[in-house]
């Protein structure tokens, strides 16, 4: 078995107190998500919800479970009654469907807003105009089964620190902004989730409270 233990607690000493680690488990077997969990581990990330809702039920209850990846509206049903954390909404449909979802399960769902930094098509996300017209509109204000905490983004995939760095100081920028003018009294709104495998040391540099990790702590994936 991949030395799963061993990479977790590499990750685990190079990030700095405040940093959580979101471990991401997609596409990796059960037994490696129960040795993260046996060294302490409590937050995994997942993006397909069949794959989701079985390992949710046969592995433990207090596991947080984020859900990390793009997210059909039809897919929220399934994972409103008990998941932890959805971090890639990028449309006030998204948000709306979980408001719904989340109310019919009688549980508030905490969101991250995604934003589209990184010049590639194939990410999703919102752009920083269409992020802020979505908060300025304020319906979201009368979501009572919604909180939003905070932003995620993913940098580009390119080999260059320097503009992988620009683009994390971008969205620490934005955070500052929406904090000010809309969160500003409201403690909850506080994560900025950016920071993978390949860049996260770049992104705890500027200003991350969250980086989601796969590669690294489970090896490459089993499709």
């Amino acid at each position: 078995m991949y030395p799963v233990k061993e990479k977790l607690n590499e990750v685990r000493q190079s990030l700095p107190q405040g940093v959580q680690l979101v471990a991401i488990s997609k596409f990796h077997p059960e037994e490696y998500i129960t040795a993260a969990y046996e060294e302490g581990q409590r937050i995994f990330g997942e993006s397909h919800e069949q794959e989701l809702s079985r390992k949710v039920q046969s592995l433990p209850g207090d596991i947080e479970w984020h859900f990390i990846g793009h997210l059909q509206t039809n897919k929220v049903k399934y994972i409103a009654p008990y998941i932890s954390m959805i971090e890639a909404v990028d449309s006030l449909k998204l948000l709306r469907e979980i408001e719904k979802q989340a109310a019919k399960a009688g549980r508030v769902v905490r969101v991250l807003l995604e934003l589209h930094i990184a010049e590639e098509a194939t990410k999703y996300g919102l752009t920083l105009d269409a992020c802020r017209q979505l908060l300025a509109d304020g319906e979201w204000r009368q979501m009572e089964h919604v909180q939003i905490c905070g932003l995620m983004m993913m940098a580009s995939n390119v080999d260059d620190e320097a503009q992988i760095a620009q683009e994390f100081q971008t969205a620490a920028r934005f955070f500052d902004e929406v904090k000010q003018q809309y969160f500003a009294t409201d403690d909850a709104f506080c994560e900025r989730s950016w920071g993978m495998s390949h860049d996260y040391h770049i992104a705890v540099q500027n200003g991350s409270t969250m980086v989601r990790i796969g590669t690294t702590i489970f090896g490459p994936r089993v499709y």
